[in-house]
């Protein structure tokens, strides 16, 4: 699933924390979650709004969460608050769904002041391999050029846009035709996954800015 590897991607194989600000990986998640459901054609985007085409439940029980939530919500089109919102909880719902697969293990620790926090993390030899491998996969790809489908390109457009693309494509110059193929990569999506990377991207840059003031 999108968002599956999106999260491994985005996370520490080895502590389970966040390569970005956690705001920017939930924005990356949402964005994937809403992907998904555009992939199998159960929603559209078409100038920022989110538009429903098939009401029927997706068989993945988080994407089936997703999209009754958009059909419930019928005065909310905008795909920025869409992002916004799931954003909130993307981070556990998308962990736990890993869980649920077996991918990743839940482990709670103490923070300061009594606080806990949950982080979902591959604890296994296994599991780790699995979890590096979503990133070496990925560049793999762009370093063969060779054809990848709608979802790695909807991934690669979502790395790209949340900043992520170093933790991929880490060698500049064993990676260089790999770095000059990310646009027409990005750029060959339909339409409306297109936007979708542009408004992630766009809400990554709002979520850095107001954290710089």
């Amino acid at each position: 699933m999108l968002a599956d590897q999106y999260f491994l991607i985005a996370h520490e194989d080895r502590t389970g924390r966040s390569r970005l600000h956690p705001r920017a990986t939930g924005l990356g998640l949402a964005a994937a979650l809403i992907g998904e459901l555009i992939l199998e054609g159960r929603i559209g985007i078409s100038d920022g709004d989110l538009l429903i085409l098939d009401r029927h439940p997706p068989t993945d029980a988080l994407a089936h969460d997703i999209l009754d939530l958009l059909i419930a919500q019928p005065q909310h089109r905008d795909v920025r608050v869409w992002l916004a919102f799931l954003s909130q909880d993307s981070a556990i719902r998308v962990g736990e769904r890993l869980s649920r697969l077996g991918a990743v293990e839940p482990v709670t620790r103490r923070r300061m002041f009594s606080s806990t926090e949950t982080l979902y993390m591959p604890n296994s030899a296994a599991q780790r391999n699995a979890a590096a491998w979503a990133p070496a996969r990925l560049a793999n790809l762009l370093v063969r050029g060779i054809g990848m489908t709608i979802s790695d390109r909807v991934l690669i457009g979502l790395v790209a846009a949340t900043g992520l693309t170093r933790h991929v494509l880490y060698d500049f110059e064993a990676h260089r035709h790999a770095f000059q193929s990310l646009p027409s990569a990005v750029g060959s999506l339909p339409s409306d996954l297109r936007e979708l990377v542009e408004y992630t991207e766009a809400s990554v840059g709002s979520v850095v800015t107001v954290g710089r003031r």
